[in-house]
């Protein structure tokens, strides 16, 4: 027998990671705004008179290095929020094939805590260690209600925790509980398929998402190497000039540019957390979406 199978512990590290991921952010946001007084004081005042937009580079330096560090946070925790979804997925989709044969077992004549036995001898996918857990805990005398319970305390999802109460207490009441697993496993099958259709249907927002900030990344694009190089351009040659008329203040554009990279930036954060919520219902999930939009965003805006 594996030891380890009881093991009850519930091995969660998201916690960890959005901490480590936080202070990686705090750290590098630090840096980069460091870097930007420090330069910003360390300017001549001729240089600051030659060019008044001196400031610019350096804030859009420690913009650069403020997003690095979203990355940071963004990426880990996202893509290990979407690890434990998905793990979580795989056991859900399992869960009613081995209600079912629990079920069966019962039928003929044997306890719950035999007909988990039995049924662990099967191959239930990423399901199949938690229910060999299950039965390594009921053959060192933990009852088998007890060992259902840590079960849903490990998975800890609405729909297992749901079947698993309905269980426990059809198994206390008394009476049939196979056909009480049958009704639980036809119901559990019935609630992933809604939620199949339902994601189904969310996942087209989510690609509409990622075309309209793909849309906005080509606007800011085009403004930035064509139309406001123009302007500059104009303003320039209006300021040579000189006379009456309408003036250009081409020295405004390399800020009208920095806020462009902001809001570039800001997008890419909000429209992937706006991801996530539509795809799942929970915010944690966008993080992901939020790394991938703010990755590309980080590498766009610096091949302007």
């Amino acid at each position: 027998m594996d030891m380890r199978q009881l093991d009850i512990r519930k091995r969660d590290y998201t916690k960890t990671i959005m901490i480590i991921g936080l202070v990686a952010m705090i750290v590098l946001s630090a840096i980069g705004f460091g870097l930007m007084f420090t330069g910003m004081a360390n300017a001549t005042a001729e240089e600051k008179a030659k060019n008044p937009n001196f400031w610019v580079p350096l804030a859009r330096n420690a913009l650069s290095f403020t997003v690095i560090g979203l990355l940071a946070f963004c990426g880990p925790y996202g893509f290990y929020v979407a690890w434990k979804n998905r793990r979580t997925r795989a056991i859900e989709a399992r869960l009613p094939d081995f209600l079912r044969d629990v079920a069966e077992a019962g039928r003929f004549g044997m306890t719950l805590a035999e007909a988990i036995k039995v049924a662990s001898r099967g191959r239930y996918g990423m399901l199949t260690p938690e229910i060999k857990r299950m039965a390594s805990q009921i053959d060192w005398g933990v009852p088998a209600t007890e060992a259902l319970r840590l079960f849903a305390e490990r998975v800890n999802t609405p729909l297992v925790n749901r079947m698993i109460t309905i269980i426990i207490k059809a198994n206390d009441a008394g009476g049939s509980v196979a056909d009480v697993l049958t009704m639980v496993s036809h119901d559990a099958r019935e609630s992933m398929m809604d939620q199949a259709e339902r994601n189904m249907t969310m996942s087209t927002y989510t690609v509409v998402i990622y075309i309209a900030f793909m849309v906005f990344l080509a606007t800011i694009f085009i403004l930035n190497t064509t139309f406001l190089p123009q302007m500059a351009k104009a303003g320039g040659q209006a300021a040579d000039i000189g006379g009456g008329g309408a003036s250009i203040n081409a020295k405004v554009i390399p800020q009208v540019q920095l806020i462009f990279v902001i809001s570039i930036m800001i997008h890419a954060f909000g429209d992937g957390i706006l991801a996530g919520v539509l795809q799942d219902g929970v915010m944690a999930n966008g993080m992901r979406h939020s790394f991938i939009m703010l990755l590309i965003g980080l590498i766009a805006t610096n091949l302007v």
